[in-house]
C-alpha cells in the first residue's frame, strides 16, 4: 500500500499512560520531521499540549482533535494518517468507529486490543472492506500477543532449520515476568466481562480457541488450565492470565500464513509457578490495580522483564527450543516501545502487504523479529540443546 498521507502515523490517545510513552518514544527516536512524520492525537487540544511539552517532544509536533464520540473528528483524522495507532480503550467502547473508518478509507490501524469477542465481531464486519481498500488492520499489538506470536513464529523457524520443518506442537511457559498490567487491560477485561453478561453467546467465542480463524477448527487444544509438572520443562506450570487472547492470535496467525504449522498446530501456553520465578503480573485486581490512565513509574517500568520460553515437539520425540526476552514491564514500558516499532515496520518496510484483518507476526514476520531486537529490547534466542 502506497497511500499518501501527511503523516505516516497518529498516536491517538496520546494524552493517557500508554499513548504517552509511545509519544515519548517516537519523540525520542524521530522528533518531527525525520523518517517518520508522526503527530498526536487526543480530544483535548490543552492536554495534547501540555504533553509534548511534558515528555519533551518538539514544540512544532503536530496536534490532532479527535474523539471516540465524534465520527465525523475520527473519519477527519483517518484522513491525514497512513497509519493510526490507537492506545485508547476498551476497544469495544471505543475502538468500533475507528476501525470502521480505517476499514473504508485504506488506513492502517494497530491496536493493543486483548478483546477477543470485539476483535471476532470486527474480522466479520470490516475484513472485506479492509480488502477492498488495502487497510491492514493490526489487533493486538503489544504484549498480548506480540511476543508470543513472534516467540512461535521464531521457534517454527529453529525447527525448519534444526529439524527440517515446522512442529505440529508448541508449549509457551513464562519462564519468569516483574511489571505491572495496565489499568487499560483491567478495564478492557471489565468491559469483556460485562459484555458477556448481556450477551452470553459471546461467552463460547471468548474460550474458543478458534474464535478468530473463521470458517476453520483445528484439533482439540489443552485448557491450559490445570497446573502440572511439565516433564518436558522440569517444572510445575499453572494458568497464565493473558493466554486466552495469545492463543487465539497464534490460531488466526498460523491460519493467515496458510497454516505454515500445520492444519493439526496444537499450542498451550502456561507460567512456571515455582517460588524463585515470580510469573504473574504484581497486581491482578482489587485495590492495587491502577485505573486507565495510571500506571507505574519510570524507575518500576525500568525494573520490569519478561521471559518466555517456547518448547517445539516434533513427532519423533526430537525437541526445538527459543525464547524471548523483553527488557522493560510488560504493560507498559515494552508495550509501548513493540506497538511502536510495529507501527514503523508497517508503515515503511511492508508497503506491499495487502489489506485485511492481520495479526502482527503473520503480518510482517521476520522484518518484525529483526526491528524489535534492534530497537525495542527484546531478544529472541535459539536454546535448543
Amino acid at each position: 500500500m502506497n497511500r499518501q498521507s501527511e503523516f505516516d502515523i497518529i498516536v491517538y490517545g496520546a494524552t493517557g499512560f500508554t499513548g504517552r510513552l509511545v509519544a515519548e518514544y517516537l519523540a525520542g527516536r524521530h522528533g518531527v520531521g525525520g523518517e517518520v512524520k508522526w503527530a498526536m492525537a487526543g480530544r483535548s487540544a490543552d492536554k495534547l499540549a501540555a504533553v509534548r511539552d511534558e515528555i519533551g517532544a518538539p514544540p512544532n509536533t503536530p496536534l490532532i482533535v479527535a474523539d471516540a464520540s465524534d465520527p465525523a473528528s475520527l473519519k477527519a483524522m483517518v484522513g491525514r494518517a497512513r497509519a493510526i495507532l490507537t492506545t485508547v480503550g476498551p476497544y469495544q467502547l471505543y475502538g468500533s468507529d475507528l476501525v470502521a473508518a480505517c476499514a473504508a478509507a485504506g488506513a492502517d490501524y494497530l491496536d493493543l486490543s486483548g478483546e477477543p469477542t470485539w476483535m471476532a465481531q470486527m474480522i466479520a464486519a470490516h475484513e472485506a472492506a479492509a480488502k477492498a481498500s488495502g487497510a491492514r488492520i493490526l489487533f493486538s499489538c503489544g504484549f498480548d500477543s506480540i511476543p508470543f506470536e513472534l516467540g512461535v513464529l521464531w521457534t517454527q523457524e529453529i525447527a525448519r532449520k534444526r529439524l527440517g520443518h515446522a512442529v505440529s506442537r508448541i508449549k509457551g511457559r513464562v519462564r519468569a515476568m516483574q511489571g505491572g498490567l495496565s489499568g487499560g487491560t483491567a478495564a478492557s477485561g471489565a468491559a469483556t466481562m460485562a459484555a458477556m453478561q448481556k450477551d452470553p453467546s459471546l461467552a463460547g467465542l471468548m474460550f474458543d480457541p478458534f474464535a478468530l480463524t473463521p470458517g476453520f477448527r483445528g484439533p482439540a487444544q489443552p485448557d491450559g488450565m490445570t497446573p502440572h509438572r511439565d516433564e518436558d520443562l522440569g517444572e510445575e506450570v499453572g494458568p497464565f492470565m493473558m493466554a486466552t487472547i495469545n492463543s487465539k492470535n497464534i490460531h488466526r496467525s498460523n491460519l493467515l500464513q496458510g497454516h505454515a504449522y500445520g492444519a493439526d498446530f496444537v499450542y498451550d501456553e502456561m507460567a512456571v509457578i515455582t517460588p524463585a520465578a515470580p510469573t504473574e503480573f504484581t497486581s491482578l485486581g482489587g485495590e492495587g490495580m491502577p485505573k486507565p490512565g495510571e500506571g507505574p513509574s519510570k524507575a518500576q517500568r525500568d525494573a520490569g522483564f519478561y521471559d518466555l520460553l517456547f518448547i517445539g515437539l516434533d513427532s519423533d520425540g526430537r525437541q526445538v527450543r527459543g525464547s524471548v526476552h523483553g527488557d522493560r514491564d510488560p504493560g507498559y514500558g515494552s508495550t509501548s516501545k513493540i506497538i511502536a516499532e510495529t507501527a514503523i515496520c508497517l508503515v515503511k518496510q511492508a508497503t506491499d502487504l495487502p489489506g485485511g484483518v492481520w495479526v502482527p507476526g503473520a503480518a510482517l514476520g521476520r522484518k518484525l523479529i529483526d526491528r524489535l531486537q534492534a530497537n525495542a529490547g527484546l531478544t529472541f534466542r535459539d536454546e535448543t540443546a
